[in-house]
């Protein structure tokens, strides 16, 4: 079973960065899928960015793009989320998932939604505040 570990929360000033990092163990992240989600108080888990097998395929949030990069490195098994010029709104958990089976073109329309994901991490809180 695969196991994701989120680390690199924090609080940052708006304008600030941050760089999430999410470390697969259990299995090999080669060939899935990888994303990040995050979740405020009271609200739903909105996608933020999504990465292809072999990145090259690359989606984000309209509210995220421009400023948050999504990566993978398969030979380490990690997948980041770099934030740059943070806002306030950016404030929530963030969560990294990935998917069930390898491969899987369903993705291509279905990266969206928190059901394309199998498996997530415990989340890191992000702090966006003065």
């Amino acid at each position: 079973q695969v196991q994701l570990v989120e680390s690199g929360g924090g609080l940052v000033q708006p304008g600030g960065s941050l760089r999430l990092s999410c470390a697969a163990s259990g299995r090999t992240i080669e060939g899935y899928a990888m994303g990040w989600f995050r979740q405020a108080p009271g609200k739903d888990r909105e996608f933020v960015a999504g990465i292809t097998w072999g990145g090259g395929t690359i989606w984000y949030a309209d509210s995220v793009k421009g400023r948050f990069t999504i990566s993978r490195d398969d030979r380490k098994n990690t997948a980041s989320l770099r934030m740059n010029s943070l806002k306030p709104e950016d404030t929530a958990v963030y969560y990294c998932a990935t998917n069930r089976s390898p491969f899987d073109h369903d993705y291509y329309t279905n990266y969206p939604s928190a059901l394309a994901y199998a498996y997530w991490g415990q989340g890191t809180q992000v702090t966006v505040s003065s």
